[in-house]
């Protein structure tokens, strides 16, 4: 009785350990420190991309979508590097985290779009089975999370954009997904070529794959 209990569990800590979607704790790591640069990308960027942003929209209203892509780019980029389930949410969330703790004029409501942000990306990876990470599917996930962040600014905040006119939310709609797909998503997909051939991801697959392309 002993022997016959005993197998399945050996057998059923081996299939764990081998699961391509169980996370390791480099995985867990290396979350956090892409969460915090990015955080801290964040954190200029809300100086710089606000200022974009302002100008755009003053030119015409729902514009400003086009400089919101950057805010964007934790989903993506966890996405890319870590290929598990949940990634893209945790990556884009810590970076949100560190943003708002280091000081910003949204204060929790960066978590929350963290979150909703995060969420978008996530379904994309998700829609593939976290087996392609082309340049095409980043770009998608720039996507999903600018559709996210569209559809939450839609509904939430003081003056949502449920008040504005059909004209605004169909521009910033569109600025937001160019936006995404360029700034989150093909941005993103660089900046992770430039780590893997840093070097910097070699116990990743996306370091793995550049020195097969090499």
């Amino acid at each position: 009785m002993s022997a016959s209990t005993s197998t399945p569990t050996v057998e059923g800590t081996a299939a764990a350990a081998h699961n391509p979607w169980r996370w390791r704790v480099v995985d867990i790591v290396v979350a956090a420190v892409l969460g915090v640069a990015i955080g801290l990308v964040f954190w200029g960027w809300n100086t710089i991309g606000y200022a974009w942003f302002s100008a755009a929209d003053a030119l015409t209203p729902g514009l400003g979508g086009i400089a919101v892509g950057i805010w964007l780019l934790g989903g993506v980029v966890g996405g890319l590097v870590i290929r598990k389930p949940g990634a893209a949410l945790v990556v884009e969330l810590v970076a949100a985290i560190v943003s708002m703790l280091i000081g910003n004029v949204w204060g929790v409501s960066t978590v929350l779009s963290g979150i909703v942000q995060g969420l978008g990306a996530e379904l994309v990876f998700a829609l593939f089975l976290y087996r392609r990470f082309g340049l095409g599917v980043a770009a998608l996930a720039g996507v999903g999370a600018a559709a996210a962040a569209w559809v939450f600014e839609f509904f939430y905040g003081s003056s949502p954009n449920i008040l504005k006119s059909l004209e605004f939310n169909s521009i910033y709609l569109g600025t937001l997904v160019i936006s995404g797909a360029i700034l989150a998503g093909v941005v993103g997909w660089l900046l992770v070529r430039a780590l893997a051939a840093s070097g910097a991801l070699s116990r990743f697959a996306a370091g793995r794959e550049h020195v097969r392309e090499v």
